[in-house]
C-alpha cells in the first residue's frame, strides 16, 4: 500500500471540540500518529452532542473529527497522569492544545519548559479571541464579531450564521497548515518559531477576503446579498421550474455564452451589459429577465444548456444528495484529501489506554486494525 506522507510524525492532541481535533484528523488522515488526550470522565465534550447517536452510542459529530486517533483518557489534577503526558510530549513532535490561558500551567505543565526539553517540538495553541483571552472560544460567537453574520442572510432579513460551523473548520484548516509549514526545517527553528498561535477570531476575519478588502477599498459597509454576489451578476440563485439551481457568471466571456444558451439574445446583444460593470449598473434588470426565462424551464434542462456552453451552474442540492456523489461513511466520514487514507475509526473513550500506558508512542505498532465494518 502506498506510504502516507507524514509517516513517522507523533500528534499528542489535547484539543476538544472542532477546530483542534479537525486539524489533528488531517494530520493523521496523511498518516501522523495521533494521540487524543481526553477528560477521564466525559472525554471529550462532542462525545455527548447528539443525537443522532450510533449504534455503538457514539455521536456522529464526534465521529466527523476524530478518525485515525487513539484514545486516552486522562485526569489531569493527578501529578503521575500529569507525568505521563510530560512523557508523552517528549517524544512529540507535534502538539496541538486549544485550553484557556493559564489552565495547563495550573495542571503543571509548562509549554516553554517542554518546548525547550524537547527542542524540535512544535507546538500549535488554537484560541477563541487569541493567547490573551480568557473568552471561550465558539463558532457562534465568532460568526457574529468577526462581521459574517452581518453580510449573510436575505437582504431585508436578520443576520443569519452559515449552516455550517465553518469558523471552526478554517481555523482547523490553517492549524494543519501552519504545522505542516513549521515541520519543515524545524531542526533550524527557534522555540519562538515552532511556537504556533491561532484564533478563531483572526482565522474569521482573514476569511472576510474580498469582503473585508471590498471596505478598506471603498470606505463603505459591507451589505447582505441573499444569494447574490456584492461584485458580480449574474451570480446569484433563481428559481426553475421545478427547484432552484444557481448561476455563476464570473466573465465577460460567460455572460455572452449563459445568454445565448438561455436564448436571451435581448441581453446579449446589449452593449451596455458586455462587462460586469454594466451589468452591476443594471442588476435588477438583468435578473428580473433571467429569473422570468429559468421559471420556465426544469432545473436539470437549464443545467444542461449552461453546461454545454461552458458556464459555471449548478442544482441546490439536500446534504444527503450532495454525499451521493462522494466517497463517504457513516462510520468514517467523508474521505480524506487526496494523498491521505482512512486507517480505523474514530475511538471509544479510553479505548487505547493499556497500548499506550504500556508502549507509549509504540503503541501505533502494536495496533491491531479494527475492520471498519464493525462499527455502525
Amino acid at each position: 500500500m502506498k506510504s502516507l506522507p507524514l509517516e513517522g510524525i507523533l500528534v499528542l492532541d489535547l484539543s476538544r471540540v472542532l477546530a483542534g481535533p479537525l486539524c489533528t484528523m488531517m494530520l493523521a488522515d496523511l498518516g501522523a500518529h495521533v494521540i487524543k488526550i481526553e477528560r477521564h470522565d466525559t472525554g471529550d465534550d462532542t462525545r455527548g452532542w447528539g443525537p443522532p447517536f450510533a449504534a455503538d452510542g457514539q455521536s456522529a459529530y464526534f465521529r466527523s473529527i476524530n478518525r485515525n486517533k487513539l484514545s486516552l483518557a486522562l485526569d489531569l489534577r493527578a501529578p503521575q497522569e500529569v507525568e505521563l503526558v510530560k512523557t508523552l510530549m517528549s517524544g512529540a513532535d507535534v502538539v496541538v492544545d486549544n485550553f484557556l490561558p493559564g489552565q495547563l500551567a495550573r495542571y503543571g505543565i509548562d509549554r516553554d519548559a517542554e518546548m525547550a526539553r524537547n527542542t524540535t517540538l512544535i507546538w500549535c495553541s488554537i484560541s477563541g479571541f487569541g493567547p490573551l483571552s480568557t473568552r471561550p472560544g465558539y463558532d457562534f460567537v465568532v460568526q457574529a464579531e468577526a462581521g459574517w453574520m452581518s453580510i449573510t442572510g436575505e437582504t431585508d432579513g436578520a443576520p443569519m450564521k452559515t449552516g455550517v460551523a465553518l469558523v471552526d473548520v478554517i481555523t482547523g484548516k490553517d492549524a494543519a497548515v501552519a504545522i505542516l509549514a513549521a515541520l519543515v526545517g524545524r531542526e533550524r527553528r527557534s522555540a519562538s518559531d515552532r511556537l504556533i498561535q491561532l484564533s478563531l477570531a483572526h482565522s474569521a476575519t482573514a476569511a472576510l477576503v474580498n469582503v473585508a478588502q471590498n471596505v478598506m477599498v471603498s470606505g463603505a459597509e459591507a451589505h447582505r446579498w441573499a444569494n447574490a454576489h456584492a461584485n458580480l451578476v449574474p451570480y446569484q440563485l433563481f428559481n426553475a421550474s421545478d427547484r432552484p439551481m444557481v448561476l455563476a457568471v464570473g466573465s465577460d466571456g460567460q455572460w455572452l455564452a449563459a445568454m445565448r444558451a438561455l436564448e436571451l439574445d435581448t441581453l446579449a446583444d446589449d452593449d451596455a451589459l458586455r462587462t460586469n460593470a454594466g451589468r452591476m449598473a443594471h442588476r435588477q434588470h438583468v435578473v428580473d429577465l433571467i429569473a422570468a426565462r429559468m421559471a420556465t424551464e426544469p432545473a436539470e434542462a437549464c443545467c444542461r444548456r449552461l453546461d454545454a456552453a461552458g458556464v459555471p451552474c449548478g442544482l441546490v442540492r439536500s446534504v444527503a444528495e450532495a454525499l451521493t456523489h462522494v466517497d463517504a461513511s457513516p462510520v468514517t466520514g467523508v474521505a480524506p484529501i487526496a494523498n491521505g487514507r482512512v486507517r480505523y475509526p474514530s475511538p471509544r473513550l479510553n479505548e487505547h489506554q493499556k497500548l499506550i500506558r504500556d508502549n507509549g508512542w509504540s503503541s501505533f505498532d502494536h495496533l491491531p486494525i479494527p475492520s471498519l465494518g464493525t462499527r455502525d
